[in-house]
């Protein structure tokens, strides 16, 4: 298996590239558009066919760039199920594995931070490792105080889903703020302070309900947008169209992407 991850610094998102050898498939887990031009180049450089995008929940902090990356390359959009996405090509459910050449990565539904949110679990021969999008973070967790958050239901999603696994599980997030990679369950477990240590259902509730975090600056343009699979709003700020503009590639990547001549 080829893996990369990959970090666009605006909104501290992580994006994993995962691609089958045998296949030279690749799938883009949470892609953001603001990078759609580097995560083309480094398909190209590797020599692989991009087949998915796949999401984790419907974002706020940022556009997905599922929808520009589908005009340039054909690939298939694949989200949560329950989000019922008129837009997206693949509705993924926990229990359906989801498959690519010889990847299988096992949805976990774990609501909370969004009442669809999904997890993505990978056995990948030697260690489990967990995509966990922004249900887990790296001792901290996804906020719950807008887009259908729910406190009790991601406490549960964590305690019951994630910290059930090996405490070994790599654990992937899709965010940090703070210049971290990974985590593990079982640090998880130890040091997450809204959530280690055997906190209970109730304190993490309080946790939750005492962040008073600021309004996602992004929110309003990136959840309409999001619902549509990455299109971009009327009311996406000038300082944020840049990559909504985006209609044609540069010469060498027309030439490795040839949806991209066709407009």
């Amino acid at each position: 298996m080829i893996f990369r991850q990959l970090f666009e610094k605006d909104s501290s998102t992580y994006t994993y590239l995962l691609a089958c050898e045998a296949t030279g498939q690749a799938v883009l887990i949470d892609p953001v558009i603001d990078t759609l031009e580097r995560d083309l180049r480094i398909l190209q450089d590797l020599g692989l066919s991009l087949a998915y995008t796949l999401e984790t929940h419907i974002h706020a902090d940022h556009l997905t760039g599922s929808k520009k990356l589908q005009a340039f390359t054909g690939c298939k959009i694949a989200v949560p199920a329950l989000d019922n996405l008129p837009c997206a090509d693949l509705g993924v459910q926990e229990g359906i594995p989801f498959q690519l050449g010889q990847i299988v990565l096992h949805p976990l539904f774990t609501p909370g931070h969004t009442s669809t949110h999904h997890a993505y679990l990978l056995d990948n021969g030697m260690q489990p490792v967990l995509f966990s999008g922004d249900a887990l973070l790296i001792e901290a967790c996804g906020r719950t105080d807008f887009q259908s958050g729910d406190a009790h239901a991601l406490y549960r999603s964590v305690t019951e889903k994630f910290f059930s696994l090996p405490d070994e599980t790599l654990v992937y997030p899709a965010h940090d703020y703070e210049g971290r990679q990974l985590t593990t369950i079982r640090q998880e477990k130890n040091r997450n302070p809204r959530l280690g240590n055997d906190k209970t259902e109730a304190e993490f509730v309080a946790i939750m309900q005492g962040l008073k975090l600021p309004y996602p600056r992004k929110i309003d343009f990136a959840v309409p947008g999001n619902q549509l699979c990455g299109q971009c709003p009327e009311n996406v700020p000038e300082q944020y169209r840049g990559p909504c503009d985006v209609v044609e590639l540069p010469a060498d990547l027309r030439r490795a992407y040839w949806l991209g001549d066709q407009g």
